[in-house]
């Protein structure tokens, strides 16, 4: 792989992680904002999912990179690891696991779209096409 292949896959990685965290920062809040429906148990769920804006843009970053990267099974880690860590808030707190699971999934959708994409690209830049193991 010459230098120019790496610049251009290198630069793919750092748009794509750009993107999956940047615009999943609006996205995911706008389809919150639309799904739910009442204001007091919004208010409620968000102050019991203190920090999720930090820890989605973090989980998207995960996501998105191990599928990059060509290791699609850790999104599994990432999202045990997630579940585990708010498990204690959302026992206590019922009411916020609507958001959590909404949120989550809005912003795993979003990462895993942006990895498969940038991983189509880098494989193009690679070898000239799709490669036949990208298509499952």
């Amino acid at each position: 792989m010459g230098a120019g292949a790496v610049a251009i896959v290198a630069g793919i990685w750092v748009v794509t992680l750009a993107l999956s965290v940047g615009v999943g920062a609006w996205l995911v809040p706008w389809i919150l904002r639309h799904t739910e429906s009442e204001p007091l148990i919004r208010a409620e769920a968000m102050a019991v999912l203190r920090g999720g804006t930090w820890i989605g843009a973090l989980e998207r970053l995960a996501v998105t990179g191990t599928i990059l990267a060509g290791h699609p099974e850790g999104v599994a880690i990432v999202v045990a690891v997630k579940g585990l860590g708010r498990y204690p808030e959302l026992k206590e707190h019922p009411v916020a696991s609507e958001r959590f699971v909404v949120g989550t999934l809005a912003s795993l959708a979003w990462a895993a779209l942006l990895g498969l994409i940038g991983r189509v690209l880098i494989g193009v830049v690679l070898v000239g096409r799709v490669p036949a193991e990208m298509l499952w």
